[in-house]
């Protein structure tokens, strides 16, 4: 089988299961198998693929056929500039949550030494992604999943800031020891339980549903981490959290005790309100 069978072989198995832009996903199937860039691919159609090479890609290609997101089948995402090791163990890192992080670098940017918390670190892309770029900050990541904290171990060394991150198994804030953090952040589960049916098959029967969703309403961990975040940050410390469409309205209720000096949302390049912003007094 030669690459331009290959691509026609891919392109219909793909096709079939509906998956959106076959061709496009069958040469990134392809190159990853044969380790090879695009140039290389479309430049010789006719190299032919040896037997291992055979074998393996129509594996990959049975594996997306069947919805598994490519990411889970290559191990890799790029994330705000970085490559990431991702496992089913942790949500794919998404473009929309680069503006958590972006938001955070502007806030700190110009400031000295500063400490910041993750709740819920996943893969690490959040905070190592800021950590990358403000070298005399601090981060304190907590995950419920024993897993995630391995690939975030791993990301933070492959990436040269894991002497920078302590990493600690905690449900939210439980195992928490330390206070006056000048940022709290997170992606929190905000998907309401009634909406897991229409979620595409490649998120609702591959991703970790205990990352994604956030109770009846979608919002009970956001209101927990707001409810709580408060007595974890020093004064003029910042919360940021990501929300998902539609709910700015519901979560400013949550922000009505005193206590709060500031509440904006941050819109996504969608135009979707998707960062919360807050300070405290």
């Amino acid at each position: 089988m030669n690459i331009t069978k290959a691509l026609e072989f891919a392109s219909l198995q793909l096709r079939e299961a509906t998956i959106a832009e076959p061709e496009r996903e069958a040469s990134l199937l392809l190159r990853f198998v044969l380790k090879r860039d695009p140039v290389f691919v479309y430049s010789h159609p006719e190299y032919q693929l040896d037997a291992v090479e055979s074998i393996l890609f129509k594996a990959v290609v049975k594996r997306r056929a069947a919805r598994e997101p490519f990411q889970y089948i290559s191990g890799r995402q790029e994330f705000f500039g970085l490559d990431f090791r991702v496992t089913p163990d942790v949500l794919i890192p998404r473009p929309e949550t680069e503006l958590l992080v972006e938001t955070a670098i502007g806030r700190f940017k110009n400031i000295g030494n500063f400490r910041f918390l993750e709740l819920g670190v996943g893969s690490g892309c959040i905070t190592i992604a800021i950590l990358k770029n403000l070298p005399n900050a601090t981060a304190f990541g907590v995950d419920i999943s024993e897993a995630a904290l391995g690939v975030t171990k791993q990301n933070a060394e492959k990436l040269q800031v894991v002497n920078r991150l302590k990493l600690v198994r905690s449900n939210l804030f439980e195992n928490v020891t330390s206070e006056n953090f000048d940022l709290i952040v997170s992606n929190p589960p905000y998907i309401p339980e009634g909406d897991v049916s229409t979620l595409q098959p490649e998120v609702r029967d591959y991703e970790p549903l205990t990352a994604l969703v956030g109770g009846d309403t979608g919002l009970e961990i956001v209101r927990s981490i707001i409810q709580e975040s408060h007595r974890f940050l020093k004064p003029s410390g910042v919360l940021l959290l990501e929300i998902g469409f539609g709910q700015s309205e519901m979560v400013s209720t949550f922000f009505d005790k005193p206590g709060w000096q500031s509440l904006e949302f941050l819109k996504d390049l969608q135009g979707i309100d998707r960062t919360v912003l807050a300070v405290k007094k």
